[in-house]
């Protein structure tokens, strides 16, 4: 496919409403996705009545903070994609709270791209927590688990 007809359809995705766009020509396929960048930070102000105090702002953000997790060490997502707990549905998950895990013991499966990705544990330890529902999205970064 040549150069002119790829960037004609990276411009007709950035500019339509679309999110993904998939073209076969022959035995060359071209996959283009746009991804939309994570929820912001969002304030909220409520406003109250006239006889009451001064509205105050109320600030409601999407990420976990950092001091609600518990003390240890956070293995963090690689990349963007789904986690899954178990290698195939149904099958027992490869962590669990309390579990014992030494370093490069798999935790978890990453799914990006129809590719599975095995998350390995980078530190010694005990699960403390799972930060993340099974079959969930998760951001480049976002943590994963606590090992104390």
């Amino acid at each position: 496919m040549d150069l002119r007809k790829l960037k004609k359809l990276i411009d007709l995705v950035q500019e339509s409403g679309i999110s993904e766009l998939e073209v076969t020509e022959g035995e060359e396929k071209v996959r283009i996705a746009k991804h939309l960048a994570a929820p912001q930070q969002m304030t909220y102000v409520q406003h109250a009545p006239q006889a009451a105090a001064p509205a105050a702002a109320v600030t409601v953000s999407t990420e976990p903070a950092a001091d609600a997790l518990p003390d240890g060490h956070v293995v963090k997502s690689p990349m963007v994609g789904t986690f899954y707990r178990a290698s195939a549905p149904g099958a027992k998950p490869l962590a669990e709270v309390g579990q014992s895990v030494s370093e490069g013991d798999r935790l978890c499966i990453i799914e990006a791209m129809k590719l599975m990705n095995e998350i390995e544990a980078d530190a010694s330890g005990t699960i403390k927590a799972i930060l993340v529902e099974n079959g969930q999205p998760v951001e480049y970064g976002q943590p994963l688990f606590v090992i104390g």
